[in-house]
């Protein structure tokens, strides 16, 4: 943002973040939370009050969670799962659309009409959720044809389309009654998981040895804790995924307000840590070797002496006043979309130490970071939060290794916009069978009620609409409009004795 813009709205105090712009109150106010802070967790710590946790000498020790689902849970998701009728992908898709009308957002790019055969959309949007590609899927889709496909794809199918379409698809599971036993909407997790690429070019992705020896790219998605993937970003093999944190949050389009969000180690820095307060979404890591890391504080470290394993360094407040304009401009236009979170967090990262900005960003993060450590050190909830939250997102990762299944799950398409395409297409299906899982389960339990079978509401959070076991995958692809349900109507739940 150019630095006379920024200084109009910051005079008339409109920055729109989520802290007040004033340095000084604002480090006062978060330094006294972190003074608090840290002599609570001391106290606690001598007391060996501290809630599944220690502090020694030796450093902190956190006793792991116990599992999440009891054991009373298995038998209800085993009987409910059995339920749900057996389709194809192909008639999901159908019914979710006759549901949502996610279609209609594949306007033409000249003059805005809709696709006005909707079969043909739908079949393009499969191919690329399956990885099966444009011709391998005319092949296997009879009525269609490879032209057709691609004349399609090329003035219906972008970005754009895909993300309306994506939104209408979250923003009715967000509104489904049942989904609201899973959460609110409020709190999210994201994640990258790793696809292998082939052929050769500019596009065919990076090695990390954490993946294999061979090539590929991520697919970062964002997964809300209604289960339906609201964002998802095609990024090198070779990039930390913390950089894209703040894209997904800021820019997708649904109605999800996220308030809390959950990543594992590699979605978090220090700079990630400020930006996200700056802009108002509570940061909540799941941080491997927690031990290994430091708490940054102001003022005698004496003070704390239970503390002393864990103390850093102190934090450089005079580098925070020195920069603090430059930072509240940084997030303003992060904020505003003049530049991107991830190209910012890129720059920021590979500055030489001398830069300014971002040594005070990284100051600022490390005061974050340390009030963040403290409340983990004192919360189960917070830890077990955390851990359900980032759970839901390797499920769904699941599903969508499941559904990616063609070209042996291989993204080979050279061109970039391609495999925006494939990763586009692949978050579209899994929320459409998200949202198609979350109407039946309802309708199972309902079900299981009218016949008087008793069922317990505690154990209904443990269901999830991930499974795909009922949902037949492969074989041809047949649109048979003379299989559909009149409006209104579902599709008869399975009873005990069938398959």
């Amino acid at each position: 943002m150019p630095v006379n813009h920024f200084k109009s709205v910051q005079d008339k105090r409109e920055l729109p973040l989520a802290i007040l712009p004033e340095c000084d109150v604002y480090l006062d106010q978060r330094l006294a939370l972190l003074k608090e802070q840290l002599g609570t967790v001391n106290r606690l710590a001598l007391s060996e009050e501290l809630p599944d946790a220690s502090i020694t000498d030796s450093g902190l020790r956190i006793t792991p969670l116990d599992k999440a689902v009891p054991d009373e849970a298995k038998a209800l998701v085993s009987q409910v799962s059995g339920m749900l009728p057996h389709l194809k992908i192909t008639e999901l898709l159908q019914e979710v659309d006759e549901w949502v009308g996610f279609t209609d957002h594949f306007t033409h790019l000249k003059n805005g009409r809709e696709v006005k055969d909707k079969t043909l959309l739908l079949t393009a949007i499969l191919s690329d959720g399956i990885n099966l590609g444009l011709t391998k899927m005319a092949e296997s889709c009879p009525g269609s044809t490879y032209a057709k496909l691609a004349w399609l794809q090329a003035w219906h199918i972008r970005d754009e389309t895909y993300s309306s379409a994506l939104a209408d698809i979250v923003n009715a599971q967000g509104q489904h009654p049942f989904a609201g036993l899973w959460g609110d909407g409020s709190t999210s997790s994201s994640d990258g998981q790793n696809f292998q690429t082939g052929g050769q070019g500019k596009f065919s992705g990076q090695v990390n040895l954490k993946y294999g020896q061979k090539p590929g790219v991520q697919l970062y998605t964002h997964i809300p804790d209604q289960y339906s993937p609201y964002h998802v970003q095609v990024i090198s093999a070779g990039i930390r995924d913390s950089t894209h944190v703040l894209d997904g949050l800021l820019h997708h389009e649904s109605d999800l307000r996220i308030e809390e969000h959950y990543t594992d180690t590699a979605g978090f820095t220090d700079h990630v840590f400020a930006l996200m307060h700056l802009l108002g979404f509570r940061f909540a890591p799941r941080i491997r070797d927690l031990n290994d890391k430091r708490v940054f504080i102001t003022g005698d470290s004496r003070e704390y002496p239970r503390l002393a394993p864990m103390i850093g360094r102190q934090i450089n407040i005079k580098l925070i006043k020195a920069h603090w304009d430059e930072i509240l401009r940084l997030a303003t236009s992060i904020k505003l979309g003049t530049v991107t979170a991830s190209l910012m967090l890129r720059k920021l990262g590979s500055y030489p130490r001398q830069n300014g900005l971002a040594l005070a960003l990284r100051e600022l993060g490390r005061l974050e970071r340390s009030l963040f450590m403290l409340e983990w050190i004192q919360s189960p909830d917070l830890r077990r939060r955390v851990q359900i939250g980032l759970n839901k997102g390797e499920s769904r990762n699941a599903l969508a290794r499941a559904v990616f299944f063609n070209r042996l799950g291989e993204i080979r398409d050279r061109s970039f916009e391609q495999q925006r395409y494939r990763a586009s297409g692949l978050n579209l299906v899994t929320a459409a069978i998200v949202l198609w899982n979350t109407t039946y389960l309802e309708r199972a339990i309902q079900t299981m009620k009218d016949r008087g079978q008793k069922v317990d509401e505690a154990l209904l959070p443990h269901l999830s609409p991930l499974g795909w076991e009922h949902i037949n995958l492969t074989g041809d692809y047949i649109w048979d409009s003379n299989q559909r349900l009149a409006d209104g109507e579902y599709r008869r739940l399975r009873t005990n004795d069938e398959d």
